[in-house]
């Protein structure tokens, strides 16, 4: 898995882009023309700044040291009707799953979810035109050019939501990183303590028929991280990426129906949306309860509604069930919770 002490999913940046060439003012003179027409140039397009999608890419760490994003001004024009150079277009290249917006106003601007999509985020100014471009039968000689227009500036954000089939969420210490490590190629750090995970995991369950899924690790959520309680929103908004969930309760939670209930509520406060996406209830650390569903204290309504799967990660117990239940749930026909 890649250091997630690199992992960075929100970044402010000051973007200005470039201003246009001031079109020429000028006249055609040479050896053989003493007074000709007006042969002045138009000026070159300020530098766009452009957003692309980078499929290779799963952080905006490369940006932290880059907060002033500024594209060249385009070139005046010139005689003998010469166009000015266009001013080069900035690149940002960005993972897939980023939300471009716009700081003042907080209205999003666009959302790159496709490697090699680009989107002009801000216009370089157009450029002027030169002289040559105002000649009529009856004013010959325009003295007058347009100057270049000015290109834009603003403060703008750049907010990552990971993109993957599945999310695993719970409170902390549920034992997703544990879960994540053994279904997948994730190296999540592992401990006893809550807020072991300070940042969203990503990793790839190999299936059946050399197929695969993608499987999100999500930070603790706590009650009241909705209204920025713990790690607060920082995280949820990942979930919204997410095809389908999985919530994950530990088979020692003092209650499992209203634990659940509080994930729920949370989502829900978070974005209504959320509840509507296909998921599966897990029981995790099974084996506390040395695999007896009796301790569970579980009520037949909730087994009834919700079909939850109890598993041990640590002795691997029903792991491969999982795997079946995590891909038939990412699949089927959407349904709420």
């Amino acid at each position: 898995m890649r250091d997630n002490q690199n992992f960075i999913d929100y970044i402010r940046l000051f973007c200005k882009s470039g201003k246009g060439g001031a079109g020429a003012r000028h006249f055609l003179r040479n050896k053989l023309t003493s007074k000709g027409g007006p042969d002045g140039g138009d000026g070159g397009r300020g530098g766009h700044i452009i957003l692309k999608g980078n499929q290779q890419l799963w952080t905006l760490l490369h940006l932290r040291y880059h907060k002033n994003i500024l594209a060249p001004d385009g070139e005046g024009g010139s005689k003998n009707q010469c166009t000015g150079k266009d001013g080069h277009d900035i690149i940002i290249e960005v993972p897939l799953g980023t939300v471009a917006k716009d700081e003042l106003s907080g209205e999003k601007d666009v959302e790159i979810l496709t490697h090699g999509q680009e989107f002009i985020w801000l216009k370089g100014g157009r450029g002027g035109l030169g002289n040559s471009n105002f000649a009529t039968p009856t004013k010959q000689t325009p003295d007058y050019a347009q100057p270049g227009e000015s290109g834009y500036e603003a403060h703008k954000i750049l907010e990552l939501k990971i993109l993957a089939d599945l999310g695993i969420i719970g409170l902390p210490n549920a034992g997703k990183s544990t879960l994540l490590s053994v279904i997948s190629n994730a190296k999540p750090k592992i401990a006893n303590y809550p807020f072991t995970t300070l940042t969203p995991q990503l990793g790839m369950v190999a299936y059946k028929n050399n197929t695969s899924f993608s499987v999100a690790d999500i930070p603790g959520i706590i009650e009241g991280a909705a209204e920025g309680k713990g790690l607060g929103t920082r995280f949820l908004r990942h979930i919204e990426r997410n095809a389908a969930l999985m919530f994950l309760i530990a088979a020692d939670s003092p209650n499992i129906d209203q634990e659940f209930k509080l994930l729920v509520t949370e989502l829900k406060q978070y974005n209504s949306h959320l509840i509507q996406k296909n998921y599966l209830v897990v029981i995790s650390k099974f084996d506390l309860v040395n695999f007896d569903k009796k301790k569970l204290n579980l009520k037949p309504s909730f087994i009834k509604k919700h079909n939850p799967i109890f598993i041990s990660a640590a002795s691997n117990f029903e792991i491969e069930s999982l795997k079946d239940k995590m891909f038939l749930t990412i699949h089927k026909n959407q349904e709420s919770i």
